[in-house]
Order: C-alpha cells, then structure tokens, then sequence
C-alpha cells in the first residue's frame, strides 16, 4: 500500500490562475536604490502595486514643500507613514495638461489636512486616458476619486 497522494494538476493550475486574477490589495513597494552611483545621492523612488496587480514607479516628495506645478500630467498620490514606516494611502488624483491650479491648491490643501505627509508622482503615463487607468487601478474603496 503506497501512501501516495493524487494531485490533480488542472485544479491546481486553476486555483493558480484564480489566485492571479483575483483583485488584490493596494500597496507599496518600496524600492531599494543604491546610494551613491558614481558620487550621485539615491533617488527617492518607490513603487505602488494596484489592484490589477501592476506597478507604478513613483518619485516620493515631501508634502510640505511640494508645488502644485509639480503635479502637470501625473497621477500623484498622497501619502502617510505611519510609526512604523507603512504607507497609507490618503488620496489619488490625475491632472490634465490645462492648468487648472484652483482645484489642484483645494486638492493639496485636503490631503495635507488630512495627514498626507508624502507626495507620490508617477509621471510615465503617456495620455490622459492612461493616467485615469492607473488612478482607477489604485483607488482603494475609501479613498475619494479625484481628478484635478
């Protein structure tokens, strides 16, 4: 009598695929840079994985001394670490390529008065079609859609 145990291969290629298409959670990656290339300081990057399992690279700002230019056909998420370095996501917005600096001042203002203490830009999204895919792809269910 063998103690052998029957694996069904098509279940467990199914459970695969089922476990890849499932949504997932909203995250941060946070990316390792090498300080110092060649005499140049580490970029300050990091990544966020949406719910369709992509990767968006973003540059990482500090909230307080960031300018509402800097937000001109990017998707750019507000952020806030907690004690223990785990970023939460505060808010997400997309800007057209019109200024538009009234709605992205209120926008800042909001997010900087509810906590936001980082800035995340992704500025690789070539359309405005394609910012609003990657908003769409990181908006969380509590976190308010903007488009400023």
């Amino acid at each position: 009598m063998a103690n052998r145990r029957a694996l069904s291969w098509s279940a467990a290629l199914r459970d695969l695929k089922d476990d890849r298409t499932r949504r997932q959670d909203v995250r941060e990656e946070r990316l390792k840079t090498n300080a110092g290339l060649r005499g140049a300081p580490a970029l300050p990057l990091s990544a966020w994985r949406g719910r369709s399992g992509r990767r968006y690279v973003v540059g990482v700002h500090p909230a307080g001394g960031f300018d509402v230019d800097e937000m001109a056909e990017a998707v750019v998420i507000a952020v806030r670490r907690d004690d223990t370095g785990i970023a939460k996501m505060v808010s997400v917005a997309t800007s057209k390529e019109s200024p538009r600096d009234h709605l992205r001042r209120t926008w800042l203002e909001r997010v900087r008065h509810g906590g936001a203490t980082e800035m995340h830009v992704h500025r690789l999204a070539d359309s405005e079609a394609e910012r609003m895919a990657i908003a769409d792809d990181l908006k969380v269910d509590t976190v308010e859609p903007a488009q400023v």
